[in-house]
């Protein structure tokens, strides 16, 4: 091997030159002077250079310098050396450099001669020389030394020492965790954990990283100089010593710790998915895997959804790695951040839509189901942030057929719809508009491109800015509130700092957009103090309250006195109606509560009824009253002053001004005389508003006060409202004319905040056209379609009555005069009627004694006998009472199970005692037949007898060969009434039900038929949904067995306007015959062309020449069943009904010679008369044909 070569001290000195701005170090090598003199930082630097530099050079001088001088350069270095100068220049720039520099008291950056490769006698030679070398070569700081020395230890009881030490540097006056950037932490950590080091070393690393952190805990906005950190030790949680693992993981528990929650999504999440994004190996980015799932468990959601759109791709592709673990852990982690997002529609497809994420391949069959969503809910950024990359890929796909692009283009005008926001989609447009056009230009169906050309339509209409604020304001908008901020705080030097800035404004950016300003504050007086309470209340919070609430400012210069300034949130089980947004109250002010079904209005009324809203005055600062109608039960039996005295706020009142005041709202002698259960609806409500009034309520909470109410009531409470100004009120209610009336200001839900407008709802509607469905009737934004109704045996005229009343008279027990009185009507299958009449007069009476529930004290109430009626009572509840822990979905099981009704079974007119089913069966009758008397133990079966019927009878002792047929009359004659009538519903009930299958995915659908989202349908307790959604439940029941008479009894009631407009649109589409009461004019005039008025125990019936189809957004059905005024029902049993066929006349051979000569002077007259005049018809008829 021939001998090594040496370099020439001249080329080895002129390679390793120092820098120009270099100045000679007396101790060898080069130091660069620093600027700013003076400052405490530099005065330290030079301390622990007097201290610390001249005991280690010495030391290392002497033990490796010499050494290697002795050792390396003996063969020719000496000539070098002593030509080259090294000790004239040493003893000349000594003695000026040194003291010049002592003068300046400057912090020298020293390139030190220890640069030897020569092993040091450690238990790990080569690591700690080249960390010791690598450590030398950094710049100087004040902890240098404390670093070096932490490298070389050998026991964690001397580590611990170190690194106390260390924390002592930091917490020296002065010193900030800003300090970590200046003196390079992170760097020197990161050489503490190369696999080359000691186990010791690379745990030292990680204990110096969580002391440090847990030393700057609770100084915020410190924390977030430890940022860089958490990549590091990520890194760490792979190392094969179990003690530097169980560092790591202590490390990042601490930094983790060290940020506010708000912090977690804003600065922790962004960092993690860089990290997951970077070249880390698979193990470290599993580990940042669960990292997320706990930000996920520990982070409030609506600070989640709003990182979807940069969290999603980055787990997508996780979800997607080739390595089966991460895999794995990718998809988890991404289906359970996917499950956060709050959508009904898209919650029972979660895992398809993950799984689509996952495999490409399954994009038809996701756009397939997402295809058959009738898409409700709002649509946000979180949800496109799932469904746009799905959508996108189905439009670009070259295998995508015409169907599936028809399906996405569907699915992406839908979803665009429900946009509200611009600032929601404005990210997505993008990406779905170049592949909707592309649609457009090349799908081979004209259909297809007619539909792309709608949904391109809705998406740049969404792209469009109409200059409202949108609701969320972007980083560069935080950073320029918070530099505004900032800059009326002179004193403090931390917060110049551009990390520190960026810090703060995420934490400004996130807490403003979802509106917590509670949140906010607190993390503000964390940075500056509570000395800073008021600067941050007034300069902070209120200011980006009013970025958000743009509307408060109107309030500012108005009169009025503020009552209740709140800020919450409002849950109901798992979800979250109302998410961090503001109640404000003037006093005096009428405030209409405006939303859709399930969006929380009565659920935000009681929980301020209850004590139980956040930040809402208690009952003893502020006096609340919540009038709602609800059903008494054990109370139904009291009289109403004994009601009202139970009370708990009405204790101290007498019995005498209970009376008072329920005089002044119409409650005579007589009417104070009944019992609370035998009022009617209206009077009930009324009730309700009489104990309101005795509490003297400075906010009367008001949920749909005009359901049940007549004209003449509304009209009453409409005037009480307008004279009492010292009251202030918050009204539920869809009645569009009412508010209109009352309210001076309206309070809207908007996604899932309240957003609040001036004047009554024409001017809501005014400044939110969307709104304008308060005032006419449509399907737009919700749907319901009624099943056909079932073929009727033996009537094929819709004009015959199939249901009729005659000389009816009805008193309830204990009742002074009856509530009907002779009377008679009859309903056939294009009936369309609405019974109206004051609160009291009988309405309801009336259609449940048409219905069988009451039993009338004299005349006849007469059906067809397989005539099917659904009924959906005044109540909702009534119905559903009894179910509350069943899903709708259970419910109709539950009820439909046998195959019989047990809604029907439950009717007076159906209910069998023991005492008369005893009475009933043990009877003895002879039919004629020569068998003498007999028993009859059932009705088995049924037909056609002429007009009537004759049913087979099972006789109590006799074999079945021996059954008997026996006419319905005679059944009737001899006291069977009730079990024919219950065979008949049997029948008829069998009949309905021929084609349904009682299965949950056939009645699953049967409810969104209705309206009613399956996702509530099927999990969702009915003792949990709102009124208008329970409606839809009884509908639904009612619907379930095909019925061909409809009756409605208050059906307006508890419906919002979108479900009333469904409602209103399916009724004038079905084709079976409609009974129903109600006082909303606007509802019954656009349906009902016939009327029955009942009051004072008598009913006229009334006919409209048409109805007002104008109402309707579609301008109404002329071909629809009962538009116009129908003629008069007929009843087959009367001979008056019976039409006899007019042959036609033959005229005579006169009259044949008169017709001819009229025709030929008309066709004369015609050829003479003016160019255009129409040529005169000729009839056959005599008497057409006359002039």
């Amino acid at each position: 091997m021939p001998p090594k070569k040496f370099k020439s001290l001249d080329d080895f000195l002129q390679e390793q030159a120092p820098p120009q701005d270099a100045t000679p170090s007396p101790y060898g090598g080069f130091f660069k002077t620093q600027a700013a003199p003076g400052a405490p930082a530099q005065q330290r630097s030079y301390k622990n250079y007097k201290q610390g530099y001249t005991q280690n050079y010495n030391q290392n001088y002497n033990q490796n310098y010499n050494q290697n001088y002795n050792q390396g350069y003996n063969q020719g270095y000496n000539q070098g050396y002593n030509q080259g100068g090294y000790n004239q220049n040493y003893n000349q720039g000594y003695p000026q450099y040194y003291q010049g520099y002592a003068a300046q008291q400057q912090s020298p950056i020293v390139t030190s001669p220890q640069t030897s490769n020569t092993p040091t006698p450690s238990h790990s030679t080569t690591s700690l020389t080249s960390l010791s070398t690598n450590l030398a070569n950094m710049q100087l700081s004040p902890i240098s030394n404390y670093l070096a020395a932490l490298s070389e230890q050998t026991s964690l009881v001397d580590v611990k020492k170190q690194i106390k030490n260390i924390v002592d540097v930091f917490n020296e006056e002065g010193n900030s965790a800003k300090c970590l950037e200046e003196w390079k932490v992170a760097e020197t950590v990161t050489k503490f954990m190369k696999p080359k080091n000691s186990n010791l070393v690379r745990e030292a690393g990680m204990m110096l990283i969580s002391s440090l952190v847990q030393n700057f805990t609770g100084k915020t906005p410190q924390e977030i100089f430890f940022l860089p950190m958490l990549a590091i030790a990520l890194d760490a949680l792979i190392d094969k010593e179990t003690n530097v693992k169980r560092a790591a993981h202590r490390a990042i528990d601490s930094i983790f710790s060290a940020f506010p929650v708000e912090a977690q999504t804003t600065v922790i999440l962004p960092e993690l998915l860089k990290y997951l994004s970077g070249s880390a190996k698979w193990q470290c980015k599993v580990e940042a895997l669960k990292l997320v799932d706990r930000i996920r468990e520990e982070s409030p959601n609506d600070l989640l959804e709003l990182s979807f759109r940069s969290t999603i791709p980055t787990l997508t592709d996780m979800a997607t790695d080739f390595k089966p673990e991460l895999a794995k852990q990718g998809y988890k982690t991404l289906l359970d951040y996917v499950k956060i997002l709050d959508n009904l529609d898209l919650q029972p497809r979660y895992d398809l839509i993950v799984d689509t994420l996952q495999d490409p391949q399954r994009v038809p069959d996701c756009v397939k189901s997402l295809s058959s969503v009738t898409f409700v809910a709002e649509v946000t950024e979180p949800a496109l942030s799932l469904l746009c990359p799905i959508l996108t890929r189905s439009l670009n796909l070259s295998s995508s057929s015409q169907e599936q692009l028809r399906q996405t283009v569907i699915v992406i005008e839908n979803l665009t719809r429900l946009v509200n926001n611009r600032i929601e989609i404005e990210a997505f447009i993008p990406q779905l508009m170049p592949g909707v056009q592309r649609v457009l230009d090349t799908a081979s169906l004209p259909e297809v491109r007619e539909l792309a050309e709608k949904a391109l339509a809705v998406i740049k209409e969404d792209s469009n800015d109409d200059g409202k604020f949108p609701g969320r304001i972007n980083a560069q908008q935080a950073r320029e509130h918070l530099d505004d901020i900032l800059s009326k705080l002179s004193n403090n030097e931390l917060l110049k700092d551009e990390t520190v800035k960026a810090y703060l404004a995420n934490i400004l950016l996130a807490d403003s957009n979802v509106n917590d300003w509670k949140r906010l504050s607190e993390f503000f007086t964390m940075v500056l103090g509570e000395e800073s309470a008021e600067f941050i209340e007034h300069d902070i919070v209120d200011r980006m309250r009013g970025v958000f609430h743009q509307e408060r400012k109107q309030y500012d210069g108005e009169e009025g006195v503020e009552i209740v300034n709140a800020d919450f949130s409002l849950a109901y089980g798992s979800r979250m109606l109302l998410n961090k947004t503001n109640l404000r109250l003037l006093k005096g002010h009428r405030y209409g509560l405006c939303g859709r079904n399930g969006a929380g209005k009565s659920t935000l009324m009681r929980s301020i009824a209850n004590g139980q809203l956040e930040g809402f005055p208690d009952k003893d600062t502020l006096r609340t009253c919540f009038v709602e109608h609800k059903l008494q039960g054990e109370e139904g039996d009291l009289d109403l002053v004994s009601f009202i005295a139970l009370d708990p706020m009405l204790q101290d009142v007498s019995k005498e001004d209970i009376a008072s005041a329920l005089e002044s709202v119409g409650f005579d002698d007589y009417r104070r005389s009944q019992t609370v259960g035998s009022l009617s609806g209206g009077w009930k409500m009324k009730l309700e508003l009489a104990r309101a009034m005795l509490q003297k309520a400075d906010v009367l909470l008001l949920d749909e006060p005009t359901n049940h109410l007549d004209v003449a009531n509304v009209k009453w409470l409409q005037d009480y409202l307008l004279e009492h100004t010292d009251i202030t009120s918050l009204i539920v209610s869809h009645d569009s004319g009412f508010l209109d009336t009352v309210c001076t200001d309206i309070i809207h839900y908007e996604n899932k905040k309240l957003a609040y407008y001036k004047g009554n709802l024409a001017a809501f509607v005014e400044q939110k056209p969307e709104a304008k469905a308060y005032y006419t009737l449509t399907n737009t934004n919700a749907q319901m379609h009624f099943p056909p109704p079932g073929i009727l045996s033996g009537v094929k005229s819709n004009t015959r009555a199939v249901a009729k009343m005659t000389d009816v008279t009805f008193s309830y027990p204990g009742a002074t005069k009856p509530s009907l009185s002779h009377v008679s009507c009859s309903l056939s299958l294009s009936s369309r009627v609405a019974i109206l009449g004051p609160n009291g007069a009988g309405k309801s009476t009336l259609i449940k004694l048409l219905n069988g529930e009451l039993i009338p004290d004299s005349g006849k109430v007469e059906k067809h006998p397989n005539l099917r009626i659904g009924y959906i009572a005044q109540h909702a509840l009534q119905h559903v009472n009894e179910h509350k822990e069943k899903t709708a979905n259970q419910y109709l099981q539950w009820r439909y199970q046998f195959g019989d009704d047990r809604e029907v079974l439950l009717k007076e007119s159906r209910k069998i005692s023991s005492e008369e089913e005893k009475k009933m069966f043990e009877k003895e009758i002879d039919i004629g037949d020569g068998r003498g008397m007999r028993q009859v133990e059932a009705l088995v079966g049924r037909q056609k007898l002429k007009k009537s019927f004759q049913y087979e009878v099972k006789w109590k002792y006799w074999l079945p060969k021996y059954n008997s047929w026996v006419s319905k009359e005679k059944l009737l004659e001899e006291g069977f009434d009730k079990l024919v009538q219950k065979f008949d519903d049997h029948e008829a009930s069998r009949e309905g039900l021929g084609y349904r299958e009682l299965t949950p995915s056939v009645i699953t659908k049967h409810f969104e038929d209705v309206g009613l989202d399956a996702e509530i349908a099927n999990h969702t307790p009915m003792g949990s949904l709102s009124g208008g959604q329970l409606v839809k439940v009884v509908i639904a029941g009612a619907m379930w067995n095909n019925p061909h008479l409809l009756v409605l009894d208050e059906p307006t009631n508890y419906l919002d306007r979108d479900s009333l407009g469904a409602l209103a649109m399916a009724i004038r589409e079905w084709t079976g015959g409609v009974v129903m009461i109600s006082h909303n004019n606007e509802f019954v005039g656009a349906l009902c062309p016939e009327q029955w008025i009942v009051e004072n125990g008598t009913m006229v019936q009334k006919g409209i020449a048409e109805i007002d189809q104008t109402r309707f957004e579609d301008g109404g059905n002329a071909n629809a069943v009962g538009v116009s005024a129908p003629k008069r029902v007929d009843d087959d049993d009367s001979p008056a009904n019976i039409k006899v066929r007019q042959r036609k006349k033959r005229l005579t051979r006169n009259e044949k010679k008169a017709q001819a000569e009229r025709r030929r002077l008309r066709y004369i007259e015609w050829l003479s008369s003016p160019k255009g005049t129409p040529k005169p018809v000729d009839t056959d008829d005599e008497g057409d044909d006359e002039e």
